[in-house]
């Protein structure tokens, strides 16, 4: 594959991981804001579904295509650059790892609500806080990243 082709594809899925993660966030906040179970249940499912087709793929291909882009320009794997944007990536994703999970556990709680015609319990309210609390430093992470890839700063 030649440099700039697997540039593309290292930009566009940088693109696709940073938007899918903005709008799965807002998403999921403004229903919760809402405060509708219904809305909250249907964004549950949309975030969730969202991050198996387009996040999951990209976390995938981000570091794959980036460590091969270094190799294919000649940029040492020790370069500090490089390995802060490592250490930032492995942040990111050990948050996003027990977001999935929240998740998925909040779909569930939010669809039996729905179906009982309750309210959310309590552990929502947890998860959803702790969703939240998670969501912070990956996103700090990820446009720290996203500043190292266009600067490369040399330490």
């Amino acid at each position: 594959m030649d440099a700039s082709t697997l540039k593309l594809i290292h930009i566009l899925s940088a693109i696709l991981l940073f938007g899918t993660g903005l709008g799965t966030a807002f998403h999921g906040m403004a229903s919760n804001l809402s405060k509708d179970v219904r809305a909250i249940a249907v964004a549950n499912r949309n975030v969730v579904l969202a991050d198996w087709l387009f996040t999951t793929p990209t976390v995938v291909l981000q570091p794959v295509t980036g460590i091969w882009l270094a190799l294919e320009q000649g940029w040492p794997l020790s370069s500090g650059w490089i390995l802060a944007t490592l250490a930032l990536y492995a942040l990111a994703g050990a948050c996003w790892l027990p977001v999935v999970w929240l998740q998925i556990r909040m779909r569930r709680m939010a669809e039996e609500a729905v179906a009982a015609g309750t309210g959310l319990p309590p552990e929502y309210h947890r998860c959803f806080r702790l969703w939240f609390a998670l969501g912070w430093p990956a996103f700090a992470a990820m446009v720290a990243i996203v500043a190292l890839m266009v600067f490369k700063p040399d330490f």
